[in-house]
């Protein structure tokens, strides 16, 4: 999580947004508590019926993240903690495309 906002705040400004999604298992209380705790900078979503991880392709190991482009269009899946060099690169190439 640390790296995850980091990152957040590295391209924030520029039009980068973050979103978590806590998965169907995670007990809703411990997610608002982490969240206010460690003052998450990003929205978090709430999963506790498990359609939206079925949505996004049955996700069922955490974290998973996705890269979106500016049309919504998945750019990149990270599957575990993700590459964040990478994920850094492709962020600055969609940041810059119109």
């Amino acid at each position: 999580m640390p790296e995850l906002i980091a990152t957040h705040k590295q391209f924030a400004a520029r039009g980068y947004e973050t979103i978590a999604v806590a998965m169907s298992y995670d007990p809703p209380s411990y997610v608002v508590n982490f969240s206010q705790t460690r003052q998450l900078p990003f929205k978090v979503a709430i999963d506790n019926t498990g359609i939206v991880a079925k949505q996004w392709g049955d996700i069922l190991l955490t974290p998973t993240t996705f890269l979106l482009n500016k049309r919504g269009e998945i750019v990149k899946r990270f599957v575990g903690t993700p590459n964040f060099a990478e994920l850094h690169r492709l962020i600055e190439k969609l940041l810059i495309e119109t």
